[in-house]
């Protein structure tokens, strides 16, 4: 999983034949009927943020009011075939998919089948104490204190869920829960068996019942064999701006489902955006509850050193005067971002077939055409000086799961995982500066009441510290 940026991305640009796929099979579905907005500006964004990412695809689907003003797909769904993206077209979500297991566990919620505040026991018997003594609201809202697992492909059938989840025990913690906010695959996992349990019928099945069928989401599934019945955007990686290559066989594990194994379309996704945002309805029907939409929005937990919170499968900030909820999305092959403005009743789907890619400054350009809302100017990071006592207060292992950061200290510089010289730019905010393997990567420590470090944070995850070197 990524998270909210406004920020553009740098200069590295990619080969000209990716560049001229996008530009040359963009179809024009455009402004639609009703629509007073210009997206030419945009369609060129599109086209550049792709070359720039060597990104074969996309589909992007703006919501302005009670409709989608634009909907149309870029480039090819494959760079072997050539077959060009239509705005219909499904791909993978990756961790967007989180606020839609939350929206089918708040349901069950307001149904009085699930407590928000109760032990998961009560609902799944038999799982490890540990694990059975967290609530719903800790797995939704990341305070678990379960480490963060990845697991792209595995079994496909659907029992596969609670057989994962069942394997969880004591050694998947990494710290005590409602210590902090870390980002945890594995706590939605633990949800969508949540889901399972207290609704009676398989987590996939609730959420096409409960919320894809009333949401008009027709082609909206988890299942691959399912998804490749319609247009569907082939996987591409590797996760950088190198060329890309089409995955097989397509990564898929049933067991991860509730974290980020949905496909969906941008305008079958945009159905979501606009019932959150009038009301729950949708041509006049209810698709969505109020109190399913207040409890997704609402900041529940603050982001260790960050200026956003995070609600249930959304992340809430505050800028310039407006709130905005959104989520990003990776998963093999695939990569999104969805933002929305509730108050302003605009929001953005962006799809893509290339992991971890999610074209965050088209979403930014289409706050400005509908909005009329600049995006967030970034200021150029500048190096501040560190005492060797300072250095030497952040020396140490941190750990989540099977992941282990060492910060040393070498000849005066610190080093973030052996060979990345660590440059401080604010209070308690680091660079990583990049290295062959890895590119440059922002972080930040936590500290206690006593101002002694206790955590490491990058990328939304934890890393508790366990010892100096």
């Amino acid at each position: 999983a990524a998270w909210i940026t406004l920020a553009f991305p740098g200069n590295t640009r990619c080969t000209a034949a990716s560049a001229t796929f996008a530009i040359d099979w963009s179809l024009a579905t455009s402004r639609l009927p009703g629509s007073d907005y210009e997206f030419g500006e945009l369609d060129q964004l599109v086209a550049s943020e792709l070359a720039l990412e060597n990104c074969p695809g996309a589909s992007v689907a703006v919501v302005a009011g009670d409709q989608v003003v634009f909907s149309k797909g870029y480039g090819v769904a494959s760079i072997e075939t050539g077959m060009p993206v239509t705005s219909d077209m499904l791909f993978r979500l990756g961790s967007t998919t989180k606020m839609f297991t939350a929206a089918g566990l708040l349901n069950l919620v307001e149904q009085g089948k699930v407590k928000l505040d109760a032990p998961i026991a009560d609902y799944v018997v038999g799982l490890t104490p540990s694990v059975g003594r967290l609530t719903a609201h800790q797995l939704l809202t990341h305070t678990s204190g379960l480490a963060d697992h990845t697991a792209m492909n595995g079994p496909h059938d659907e029992t596969a869920l609670e057989d994962r989840v069942r394997l969880l025990s004591d050694s998947d913690f990494f710290d005590e829960p409602n210590t902090l906010y870390s980002y945890s695959n594995s706590g939605y996992w633990t949800a969508g068996l949540v889901i399972q349990k207290a609704s009676g019928a398989l987590y996939a099945k609730h959420l096409e019942v409960s919320l894809f069928r009333p949401l008009g989401m027709k082609r909206t599934t988890f299942r691959p064999t399912a998804a490749m019945t319609w247009p569907l955007a082939v996987g591409h990686g590797p996760e950088d701006r190198t060329p890309a290559k089409v995955i097989r066989p397509l990564a898929d594990n049933a067991a991860t489902w509730p974290a980020g194994q949905l496909f969906s379309s941008a305008p079958e996704f945009a159905q979501f955006c606009l019932a959150f945002m009038n009301d729950g309805k949708l041509k006049g029907n209810l698709a969505l509850s109020k109190f399913v939409i207040d409890q997704l929005s609402k900041p529940h937990v603050a982001v260790p050193n960050d200026d956003r919170y995070y609600g249930y499968g959304l992340s809430v900030r505050d800028v310039q005067g407006l709130r905005w909820l959104s989520h990003s999305g990776s998963r093999t092959g695939y990569g999104s971002h969805a933002r929305m403005c509730p108050e302003r009743k605009f929001a953005v789907v962006i799809l893509c077939n290339k992991t971890g890619v999610s074209l965050t400054p088209v979403a930014d350009l289409a706050a400005k055409i509908v909005l009329g809302i600049e995006p967030e100017a970034i200021d150029k990071p500048i190096e501040v000086s560190m005492s060797e006592i300072e250095k030497a207060s952040y020396v140490g292992v941190y750990s989540n799961g099977a992941t282990a950061i060492p910060i040393e200290l070498r000849e005066g510089k610190l080093y973030f995982s052996k060979n990345r010289v660590v440059t401080k730019i604010g209070d308690r905010r680091f660079i990583a500066q990049p290295s062959n393997s890895a590119p440059k990567l922002a972080f930040s420590f936590v500290v206690d009441e006593n101002d002694n470090v206790t955590h490491l944070l990058a990328r939304g995850r934890a890393y508790k510290r366990q010892s100096e070197q």
